[in-house]
């Protein structure tokens, strides 16, 4: 039905703009693809401006995220050549402030979204205090119509930091591939089968979960710069790298529990995606996993990772597969459609505004 709607409405030209994307594997980049096509099928042109489009340098210790080199000027036209009815400002990096100064200079709406607590997350590598990184992102995102936030209490909590005009934009799960079956992986390894999902870093806080004293095996299916330091640490966990696509859903139903022991993500597409394959889910009662797993049935949450292990590990699968068709691309993508804000020249050329 919220496609229906979509398709409904007069087809729109959506301009998002985003630091982040392939080869990064991550929630931002994930996100982003998916309401892009949930829009796509209902009739609206999405452009994406990413640093694809220009030279780039990689981020020292994480090659997988790279820098634009991009000047006013170059972004300038590429928007122009656009020529959007909409322009979203996904991400706060280099393209994002450089698409900020041109929506400012141009006197035109945009919208922004704030997916990532970068200021916790530069606070673990450099001696910067947080304050100093939510002053900046709070200028950001100042400039925007609406600055859409995946979950309540992440919008509580940055309206506490004085962040304004927030929406709810909620994630969703792409219910086909990630769906309940066959326990076909781990064959061999003692049970029960803790999972986790995602990059391989200090701010996921994974630590927490190799540490946990419980039977079984932990497997990790991801790859980032802790990998190393961690394997030598746990030799016992099984680290599998990244997998993509069936491989996944694979993993994902034949695991008995995910483990999601991260402190500062905002939202967690693996939990819906875990959720969606019949899978419980343990995690910390935090923002993002406090939003999606409000239903008991689902996941466990405690603020001793062990115990919400122990707990999840006695929850009925039939209960999280239903928990996570909750979740859905297509209401994520009404919401996003929603909030965006048009341009104050609907009929002009943006080349002809400036």
């Amino acid at each position: 039905m919220q496609l229906d709607r979509l398709a409904a409405v007069s087809s729109r030209r959506i301009l998002i703009v985003t630091d982040a994307w392939r080869p990064q594997i991550n929630g931002v980049v994930r996100t982003l693809e998916s309401v892009g096509k949930a829009l796509t099928c209902s009739g609206h042109d999405i452009a994406y401006l990413t640093p694809e489009r220009f030279w780039t340098l990689p981020v020292p210790s994480y090659p997988e995220i790279r820098i634009s080199l991009a000047s006013l000027g170059a972004v300038s036209r590429q928007i122009e050549a656009e020529d959007p009815d909409h322009i979203h400002i996904a991400t706060e990096g280099p393209l994002g402030l450089l698409a900020r100064q041109y929506c400012i200079s141009h006197r035109i709406g945009f919208t922004s979204s704030f997916h990532t607590r970068f200021p916790e997350y530069v606070a673990m590598r450099v001696p910067v205090p947080t304050e100093w990184s939510y002053g900046y992102l709070r200028w950001f995102h100042s400039a925007a119509a609406r600055t859409m936030v995946p979950t309540p209490s992440l919008r509580d909590d940055l309206v506490a930091k004085g962040f304004q005009r927030l929406s709810i934009w909620s994630r969703g799960v792409d219910g086909e591939r990630f769906r309940p079956g066959p326990k076909t992986e781990f064959a061999g390894l003692p049970g029960p089968h803790l999972l986790y999902v995602g990059r391989v870093a200090a701010e996921k806080n994974i630590e927490a979960f190799l540490a946990i004293n419980l039977p079984g095996t932990k497997i990790i299916a991801g790859d980032g710069p802790d990998r190393v330091r961690l394997q030598r640490l746990y030799p016992d966990a099984v680290f599998l790298g990244y997998r993509h696509g069936d491989e996944l859903g694979a993993l994902y139903r034949s695991a008995d529990v995910l483990v999601f022991p991260s402190l500062t993500d905002t939202f967690g597409n693996v939990i819906t995606e875990a959720l969606a394959s019949g899978t419980p889910v343990a995690a910390y009662p935090v923002t993002g996993p406090a939003d999606v797993l409000h239903d008991p049935r689902a996941g466990a949450l405690h603020t001793d990772l062990g115990q919400a292990v122990v707990r999840a590990l006695t929850l009925n699968r039939a209960d999280a597969r239903a928990h996570g068709e909750r979740f859905t691309w297509a209401a994520s993508a009404g919401q996003f459609f929603d909030a965006l804000e048009p341009l104050r020249s609907q009929n002009t050329p943006l080349a002809a505004t400036g």
